[in-house]
Formats: C-alpha cells, structure tokens, sequence
C-alpha cells in the first residue's frame, strides 16, 4: 500500500514554528526545510518537517556546506525534542539501561571482547559467564562504570581535561592496574592502520595540544567531537583502552552540547575503522563526521518516535 504523503502550506508552517510567513518562505527558497516541494509560486512543506535551527544561534561557528542540511536537520530534531514533553523517568530509565547494555557490547566487541549482547547484559548484573574469561566481564563492568562516570561529568558540566581522560581510562582498564590512567612508554602499532601514532615521548605534548585546542575550536559541536575522536585515537596516548576511551570521550562531548550518546556498533566497524584511514591518508573528516552525525539522527529519531 502507498503512502502518500500529507502536506501544509507556508501559511500553516509560519504558524506551528512561530515565525512569519516571509521567514518559511524564505527557508523554502533557501533549501533549508527537507521534502519542500513547488507549484508555480508556492511551496508545499511535509506536515512532518523538521523547524530549521536559526543560524543565529550559533553565532561565531562555521560549518561546511556538506554538512549544512545534516547538521541543521539534526539541531531540528533536538530542539523538537526539546520542546515536547518529557517522558517518564520509568521510560527513560529503561532507554538509558538498553543503551548502556548495547554500547557496553559494542565498543568492547570492536576490540576483541567474545561476549554476546546476552551475555554482555548478564555481565552487568553481575552473572558469571561460563567458558568466557575474566577480563571479559571486567571489561564489560568496567565499561559500565566509565559511562557512569561520564554521565556524572555532563550533569556537573566539567570540561575535558587529561585528568578526566585519565580518569575515563582508569575505569575502562580496571583489569590492568598498572596500566589504567597511565601514558604509554613504548612505540605501538594499529595492526592493519594506514596511520603509525607517535613516539612516547611526544604523547604528553600532543594530548596537552589536542585539548587545549577545544577551546579554540569554531566548528560545530558535532564535527568538533568527531575531528578530537579522529586526533584522539591518532595519539594512542595509552598502551591499551584507546577505542573504547576514545568512543566514551566522544560521547562526553556531544552529551556536554546536548546531543544523544551514540553506538558505534560492530557491525560497521570496517566502515568506522575506514574513517581513519580517510583522515590520516586523504585528510579528510567527512565520512567520521556523516557516521557520527547519522547515529545521532538515529537515535533523536528513536526518541521522538517514542514521545509521539
């Protein structure tokens, strides 16, 4: 059976976003409202459109043409989050734990850990997987509590420091306590990466740099945690934990701006582990930014889903 799809018109557009007629025709013109379509002088906008986010509001930020419509769709979508109402803490409550679950899984698969999405769950209340090894369910806990850890940091709106990194790493690696929260000290190799991060002796320096480039930084919130992912993980500043740090530092990042967590999963990790090769070898960010900015979308789109 078709769907057809319904439409409003400018008219009707001006008054569910709050905004006069001349400014929704002047976002049909522009480009800037997705599925528009024209007859003659007037424009037929798609009773599910997304408000474009006024630029105004992010003033002093500079955003390339490609991502302009993705990123203005995403800032759509959560300011419309944002202004619905809010679910219940039961609702919440129970997104937040599947979500935690999943990520568990899917950032300790991407490095080898054997547990299932089963049995990463089982873990986590504290069951005891037969046949499976320790360090799996310690990396699981472990990945479990530095989540938590960087939900408090959000709430207490601390900024990212490398003592926060440390921090991160140190409950990632609570298996390896020599190593947890502890700078490498020997040259490493990314099997299989077009990329060779630094000597030891410069990850001190380069972390120093990476973070003290936030501060800096013009861009958009996304392509902004996307690009210190992409440097992060560069550095390899530790001797073990640098993926699952990294995707948790990433997260800590869109949360502070207001975006969802997101969930690398496994199964796009050649797609993800291509970005980085994209950067180190063609310097270009593009394709880490469209999969960031794609599981965001996924997951605004999930939650609006649910409230309406």
């Amino acid at each position: 059976m078709v769907k057809h799809m319904e439409y409003m018109s400018v008219k009707q557009a001006a008054e569910r976003w709050g905004i006069s007629d001349r400014r929704a025709r002047l976002l049909c013109e522009q480009g800037k409202i997705e599925g528009v379509t024209k007859q003659g002088r007037s424009y037929s906008i798609p009773v599910n459109a997304v408000k474009p986010v006024d630029r105004r509001t992010l003033r002093g930020v500079i955003i390339p043409e490609e991502y302009t419509a993705l990123f203005s769709r995403i800032d759509g979508l959560k300011a419309e989050l944002n202004k619905r109402r809010p679910m219940t803490q039961g609702e919440l409550k129970r997104l937040q734990e599947e979500f935690l679950i999943e990520f568990t899984y899917n950032s300790n698969a991407i490095e080898g850990n054997t547990l299932t999405l089963r049995e990463t769950a089982l873990a986590l209340e504290g069951v005891t997987i037969d046949k499976k090894p320790l360090k799996d369910h310690l990396e699981a806990v472990g990945h479990r509590d530095a989540f938590l850890y960087v939900e408090q940091l959000v709430s207490n709106k601390v900024s990212i420091s490398e003592k926060i990194i440390k921090g991160i790493h140190s409950l990632v690696l609570m298996d390896r306590p020599k190593d947890k929260g502890v700078y490498r000290s020997i040259p490493v190799r990314i099997m299989g990466a077009y990329h060779e991060p630094p000597q030891p002796y410069l990850v001190p320096v380069q972390m120093e740099r990476l973070i003290a480039g936030l501060n800096k930084d013009k861009r958009h919130p996304i392509e902004s945690a996307a690009i210190f992912h992409l440097g992060f993980e560069g550095i390899h500043p530790f001797i073990d934990g640098n993926g699952r740090t990294g995707r948790l530092l990433l997260n800590l990042m869109l949360m502070q701006n207001g975006y969802p967590p997101i969930n690398v999963k496994f199964t796009d990790r050649k797609r993800y582990y291509d970005c980085f090769d994209s950067y180190f070898k063609d310097s270009t960010a593009s394709p880490i930014v469209h999969l960031v900015a794609e599981y965001i979308l996924e997951r605004l789109e999930q939650y609006l889903a649910i409230i309406k």
